[in-house]
């Protein structure tokens, strides 16, 4: 006998429908799994027979076959465990086809016959069309996101057994976790103190987008800085939200709430990260990397210079697309990588190198350090600030208060809701042909752009990069267009950084 249950696995970031083609017919005992299946859904044979003795049913003598199609297209993880159980239970005659139409099933089996979340629950049951779709308990909340009253859950293959042979009501949603608030919390920017630099270029690279580099010795405040900038960011559109949240779930994370993540999120990896585990990728299952983990806000590189140079110019292509590409011999898969870089990196290997007489390191080593950031990725920072330590009068005045998280948040809200009227997300996603337009210069702002291009210390890319930052400065302030000469000459102030990274390379 033959069954067709719906299903769904997944590809990078997306889910691909799946179609579990169960067979039972007389013949030599057997199981066999086809239809480019990998090891997870080979070894299902095992968890789905333990399963099934443990839920009461017993496993039949004769020939299994289940073809997941379509045939041409890999499939992986656990997910297909429950579709292939009650494939099988159909196809014995154990259910009527009857019940289980219109019905899609997702989930792993335990041993026991429990059932067990997967990841990428979101994106799974998004592909899947009308159909009401069957979930672990553990994950019902994640579904009904993209799902809504079309999810059905149960936490154990015998109570699924007992609702579709009608012994009992699908069970009621689990109860929505509580929201206790704290994932709102983010440290103050009032707390940074003495840095009034470091505290515009964060302001700044927030409200228009803007890649910044930050670079001083230890204890300038540079990651102290870059950990207040989430907070500077506005809630995320619903479109973006949705967009995140199947980043995150596709990646085996936990949603927490079981609500679409709302904020920007904050990556900040090791720079002993591997290139995989930045970008993505893998050996038999497309795993989002941190690049995609941060779509729709920030990717914290703390000690920039650490990094393997190779890891860094990866980075080059997803910060102009906005996505990466991975392709691998078993397929092909294109995910989100939409972020707003800040990096933070010490003048030379011990850190001492901004302050005159303190630095330890030899020509050599200051040479190779720097050489680890290559001129096409430093160009791509629209801002790159020197910092300093800053003053003992300042940290120890008594009564030194900092403008809040709170106060600079909403000038930040202004300039992004500028950014929306001219119809872009922020001002770096402005089209550089469309700068004429939208951010004219006045007279002496363009002639003071010309004499940078003419003396070299500006390139193509940086021209138009200058303009973009140049109008959130404008639009901080509340002037708007045209960009006036104080204006872009903070813009190229702000990119001090680059001329003192080259200058160590000579």
């Amino acid at each position: 006998m033959l069954s067709i249950i719906p299903s769904a696995t997944l590809h990078g970031v997306d889910g691909r429908p799946v179609s579990v083609e169960v067979h039972v017919s007389g013949g030599f005992p057997g199981f066999t799994v086809v239809g480019l299946p990998d090891a997870a859904v080979r070894e299902s044979r095992d968890r789905v027979r333990a399963a099934l003795l443990s839920s009461g049913v017993s496993w039949p003598a004769q020939r299994m076959t289940v073809n997941l199609a379509p045939s041409g297209v890999r499939k992986g993880g656990a997910g297909l465990d429950l579709p292939i159980a009650v494939g099988l239970l159909v196809a014995m005659g154990e259910l009527p086809a009857s019940v289980v139409d219109g019905l899609a099933f997702l989930g792993e089996l335990g041993l026991d016959g429990s059932l067990r979340r997967v990841p990428g629950i979101v994106s799974l049951v998004g592909c899947l069309g009308l159909s009401e779709v069957v979930v672990p308990t553990s994950c019902a909340h994640e579904a009904c996101l993209v799902a809504g009253t079309r999810v059905r859950s149960a936490g154990s293959l015998s109570d699924l057994l007992m609702v579709l042979r009608g012994g009992k009501a699908w069970p009621e949603m689990p109860p929505s976790p509580i929201d206790d608030g704290r994932r709102c919390d983010q440290p103050d920017l009032g707390d940074v103190i003495g840095q009034p630099v470091g505290r515009r270029a964060l302001e700044i690279s927030a409200a228009g987008g803007h890649h910044l580099l930050m670079v001083g010795p230890p204890g300038s405040g540079k990651t102290m800085l870059a950990n207040r900038l989430p907070g500077l960011l506005p809630p995320l559109a619903p479109a973006d939200a949705m967009e995140v949240s199947r980043v995150h779930s596709a990646a085996g994370l936990d949603l927490g709430n079981g609500r679409l993540i709302d904020r920007a999120p904050f990556r900040a990896p090791h720079h002993g990260a591997s290139e995989v585990s930045i970008v993505g990728g893998g050996s038999s299952w497309l795993r989002p990397g941190e690049i995609s983990l941060a779509h729709c806000g920030v990717l914290f590189l703390d000690e920039l210079g650490e990094f393997p140079s190779r890891v860094l110019d990866m980075l080059r292509q997803p910060l102009e697309e906005g996505v990466i590409r991975l392709a691998r011999a078993r397929g092909t898969a294109t995910m989100p990588a939409r972020f707003l870089l800040v990096a933070a990196m010490n003048p030379c290997p011990c850190g001492e190198g901004s302050l005159p007489g303190r630095c330890r390191c030899s020509d050599t080593a200051r040479l190779r350090y720097s050489r680890r950031i290559s001129g096409p990725l430093l160009d791509r920072f629209d801002l790159a600030v020197p910092m300093a330590r800053p003053e003992m009068a300042a940290l120890l005045s008594p009564g030194k208060v900092e403008e809040s998280t709170g106060a600079v948040a909403s000038r930040v809200a202004g300039a992004r809701l500028a950014a929306l009227v001219r119809g872009v997300r922020w001002n770096a996603d402005i089209p550089a042909q469309a700068l004429d337009r939208v951010a004219p210069l006045s007279a002496e702002a363009s002639a003071l752009l010309q004499r940078r291009l003419y003396d070299g210390s500006l390139s193509a890319r940086g021209l138009h990069r200058v303009r973009r930052v140049a109008l959130t400065i404008a639009d901080l302030d509340g002037s708007g267009p045209p960009i006036e000469a104080c204006h872009l000459a903070e813009a190229l102030a702000l990119r001090a950084a680059h001329s003192a990274v080259l200058l160590e390379r000579r």
